[in-house]
């Protein structure tokens, strides 16, 4: 019997940066208040930026919804927000952090996603690729866009 190793490209974390066009507390108002999460990430019903602080939300298809579990793990407040995100039902623990950077009136944004290879490699909807054009979606695109209306 042979197991299939992880490459190590499968194994480190996926990292992502962006640099915005608002303050600090701007961005951090973006990735901590639930009405203003609504708007560029995903539908959350309660979050607050306090450590054990527990939510939850459905991503992915119609089709193939999937229940995110996560607790939120570090708050720094306007430097570094980390969470742990699971799937209900699923193997797998990773974890998510964001991290600011200010740069004068700009925002540097590292958001950091970890764990990814302890996830189903059988289940095509929960490999690394996805998780890249996700982040690279949210991070490059929706992010942006909602800071450039709001400043």
């Amino acid at each position: 019997m042979t197991t299939k190793q992880k490459t190590t490209t499968e194994t480190e974390p996926f990292i992502i940066e962006r640099t915005y066009e608002a303050p600090v507390d701007l961005v951090w108002k973006a990735i901590t208040e639930k009405e203003r999460m609504k708007q560029w990430y995903f539908d959350l019903k309660e979050f607050k930026p306090e450590v054990g602080f527990e939510f939850q939300f459905t991503g992915g298809t119609e089709e193939r919804p999937y229940l995110h579990l996560c607790k939120v793990l570090e708050v720094v407040p306007q430097k570094k927000l980390s969470y742990s995100w699971v799937y209900d039902g699923y193997e797998g623990y990773s974890v998510v952090t964001f991290e600011l950077f200010p740069e004068g009136q700009k925002t540097r944004l590292r958001l950091t996603h970890t764990g990814l290879e302890t996830f189903p490699a059988s289940n095509p909807d929960l490999v690394r690729k996805n998780f890249v054009d996700g982040w690279t979606s949210l991070i490059g695109e929706s992010l942006k866009s909602f800071l450039e209306k709001t400043t």
